[in-house]
């Protein structure tokens, strides 16, 4: 896997006042449930329609933000943002979540030029039963077309192969867990936001790759159980990982989230480096 830059000094500044949750943090206190009209105002025709199909015939259909301004000679990040089970369908708009319209707000799109892509699921992308202490997240098939997707774009449009990134809540949030082991190399960072993280037999393909993983301490629908199982492993192994425990939330995104300068500019740092 690619060498990425040091993330360590800037995870440091970054989390200094709002602390993430590990050994040596305590949980985030006093944030709240993002508000159901954060985006309301976000015009969802920004995001263009497309349909894709995978070699196996998997049709996702998909949404794609582009930079506000594609200037000449220039490349830009690539988001993969994955839906929450609620987005789950086929009419090509109820992906379109608070988290995927959050990145068209006039503010954050000036600041973060970058494709967004939002595709959406006939049904589950990761798979993870009852909720349980011991729970791990395993990918759906449809996954592997989501990713055959991200490369279709990433060759089709002028991404920066080299800054693609994985974001999601639930369901999207163990997509984005997941991810990294079906394309090894691909991602630059992942953001997992309430999800389910993977079996700890997965670790060795994160062992590289920064992680900024958030969930709510009173979570009864995902339990925070298996991100603090899977967080500690790859920490243990030397891993670049962070979970940042928010005390008292329940399954909802946090507010603070958006528009979430301070985990979005620590995303936008992120980058793959070539092998030496």
């Amino acid at each position: 896997m690619p060498l990425r830059t040091p993330v360590v000094l800037l995870m440091c500044l970054v989390f200094a006042t709002s602390a993430p949750a590990s050994a040596t943090h305590a949980p985030v206190t006093g944030v709240g449930p993002l508000a159901a009209d954060a985006v309301a105002t976000v015009d969802t025709e920004l995001f263009a329609r497309g349909s894709f199909t995978a070699a196996d015939g998997t049709v996702l259909p998909y949404r794609i933000l582009p930079p506000r301004h594609v200037r000449a000679g220039h490349r830009y990040p690539l988001v993969l943002q994955f839906h929450s089970s609620g987005g789950i369908g086929a009419d090509n708009a109820a992906q379109l979540d608070r988290l995927a319209r959050s990145w068209a707000m006039p503010a954050t799109r000036e600041r973060y030029p970058a494709y967004v892509l939002v595709p959406q699921f006939a049904g589950r992308s990761a798979n993870y039963g009852p909720a349980a202490p011991d729970q791990a997240a395993t990918a759906a098939p449809a996954l592997h077309a989501a990713l055959a997707l991200v490369r279709y774009v990433a060759a089709t449009h002028r991404v920066d192969t080299s800054r693609i990134y994985a974001v999601g809540f639930s369901m999207g949030g163990s997509a984005a867990w997941l991810s990294p082991t079906l394309a090894p190399g691909q991602f630059a960072a992942i953001v997992p936001i309430a999800g389910i993280a993977p079996p700890n037999t997965a670790a060795s393909a994160y062992t590289q790759l920064p992680v900024l993983a958030m969930h709510g301490d009173t979570d009864d629908e995902n339990p925070i159980t298996a991100d603090r199982r899977f967080v500690r492993v790859l920490r243990a192994r030397g891993g670049q990982a962070v979970l940042r425990e928010y005390h008292g939330l329940a399954h909802q995104p946090p507010a603070d989230i958006v528009p979430g300068t301070w985990w979005r500019d620590w995303l936008f740092q992120q980058k793959q480096m070539p092998p030496r």
